[in-house]
C-alpha cells in the first residue's frame, strides 16, 4: 500500500505562500501557469517545512533531509536560482512556464533540457551571481 502523503500544517502553508509571494517579486518571476505543478511545489515545500524545518526543494531524493539542510544548497529559494535565476522545480518560471537558463553555465542540463530562455527582468533577482564560477565547480564534482 503506498505511503499516505501528509497534509502540511497551516502555518508551514502560509511560510511558503509568503515566500513564493515575496521571491516572485523581488526576482522578476512568476509561479508557473499551471496551478497543478504551482501547487504541487507548494505543498512539498511546506511538507518538508514541517518535517525539517526549512524550505527544503520538493524536486530533489535526498537520501537524508537533515543532513541537506546542514548544506543550505537546495533551501528555496535555491542556489542555482540565486546565482542563475534557474528553477529546477519550475516554480519560479517566465509568463510561459519556462526555467530561465540565459545565465546557466554551457552543458547544464537545464540548458540542455529548455535551449537558451532569456530573462525578462534581467534586473532582478540573482543576488549570488558573483558566485557562480564558485557553483559551476561543485556541479562538476558532483557529475565525476
Amino acid at each position: 500500500m503506498p505511503k499516505e502523503k501528509q497534509i502540511p500544517s497551516g502555518k508551514s502553508l502560509t511560510r511558503v505562500d509568503r515566500l513564493i509571494a515575496g521571491y516572485t517579486r523581488k526576482s522578476g518571476t512568476v509561479t508557473h501557469p499551471d496551478p497543478e505543478i504551482t501547487e504541487s511545489i507548494r505543498l512539498g515545500l511546506a511538507r518538508n517545512m514541517d518535517e525539517v524545518g526549512k524550505l527544503l526543494c520538493p524536486c530533489r531524493f535526498y537520501p537524508d533531509k537533515a543532513e541537506e539542510v546542514k548544506h543550505r544548497t537546495w533551501i528555496c529559494p535555491c542556489d542555482d536560482m540565486q546565482v542563475y535565476k534557474y528553477c529546477h522545480c519550475l516554480l519560479f518560471t517566465t509568463e510561459e512556464g519556462l526555467p530561465i537558463t540565459e545565465y546557466l553555465p554551457e552543458n547544464h542540463e537545464g540548458r540542455d533540457a529548455y535551449g537558451e530562455v532569456k530573462d525578462p527582468t534581467p534586473d532582478q533577482g540573482r543576488l549570488l551571481k558573483h558566485h557562480a564560477a564558485e557553483r559551476e565547480e561543485e556541479r562538476r564534482r558532483h557529475l565525476s
